[in-house]
């Protein structure tokens, strides 16, 4: 059974010291952030839990690329059977966001786009994002956003998501969306929005089974078994702390499967022009 985690990050000791982690941080019993963060840290996470292919974030906000997508290409190129790029792009200026995630999907092999509204504080259906959306369907890539509140020390409101992400999926139909974080405490909502749209997906990044909401785990056992995504938000959460769980929801082996690997695979097609040109890093 194939394991894709749809949302993990290969952070940076400066990444970990950003002032708005602080709660996850404290979250994580993580004292002191270590001066380097060799690969092998999150390969070794990706090997304890079995995951087969790891879809690794670029972060980019106001200020600039937190993980750059140069820094992820690199970390791909370094295991490229395992990992997969995910851009991210600066949406202040749009068209420079619109050539720099032609440049990751065309010549880096990246695989989607993730943006964090509660980190530019821009809802996803604010006009600076729409360009972003016309060619994430140009060139056949999911729009990937976390949705709920935020865990870092932001206002969480740019994460509802009716009305601003159900703008932006009844404005541009043909745009495959992937709600992360499960959009606590408004899932229902998100439920609600797959269950609409074909192309609306949620995943699971952020949270361990034992704190999925009932209303999620039964939309995964009905009518939304292809519709949800597994993902760990490594290094936040560990995947086999995930995986450890996953048991106790009590799905089928075609809901399990679905889950773990199958969703992930068809939506961002995986496998499908996987190859980076390792001469453009």
């Amino acid at each position: 059974m194939t394991i894709v985690d749809a949302w993990c990050q290969h952070p940076t000791p400066q990444f970990l010291r950003h002032r708005m982690f602080e709660s996850l941080r404290r979250w994580m019993r993580l004292d002191v952030v270590p001066e380097e963060i060799p690969l092998a840290f999150t390969l070794g996470a990706l090997d304890a839990a079995r995951v087969d292919r790891a879809l690794l974030s670029a972060w980019w906000g106001p200020t600039g690329p937190l993980l750059s997508n140069d820094f992820v290409a690199a970390c791909v190129a370094q295991a490229p059977a395992r990992l997969v790029g995910i851009a991210s792009v600066d949406i202040s200026a749009p068209m420079d966001g619109v050539r720099e995630l032609r440049r990751c999907v065309r010549q880096l092999g990246f695989k989607g786009l993730r943006l964090l509204p509660w980190l530019w504080q821009l809802p996803p259906d604010d006009r600076r994002y729409y360009p972003l959306y016309a060619e994430c369907i140009e060139l056949d890539v999911p729009f990937c956003l976390q949705v709920g509140h935020a865990g870092p020390l932001m206002a969480s409101e740019p994460g509802r998501p009716i009305p601003y992400l159900d703008h932006v999926a009844a404005e541009f139909p043909e745009l495959r969306i992937v709600g992360g974080h499960i959009g606590y405490p408004w899932t229902q909502e998100m439920i609600a929005m797959a269950t609409k749209y074909p192309n609306v997906y949620i995943d699971t990044s952020a949270y361990k089974p034992s704190r999925y909401p009932p209303e999620l785990v039964a939309f995964m056992k009905s009518h939304g078994a292809k519709k949800v995504l597994f993902g760990s938000n490594h290094p936040m959460i560990a995947p086999a702390a995930c995986l450890a769980e996953l048991d106790a929801l009590g799905l089928s082996d075609a809901q399990r499967a679905a889950f773990l690997g199958d969703n992930a695979t068809r939506v961002f097609a995986l496998g499908v022009g996987d190859e980076i040109d390792v001469r453009l890093l």
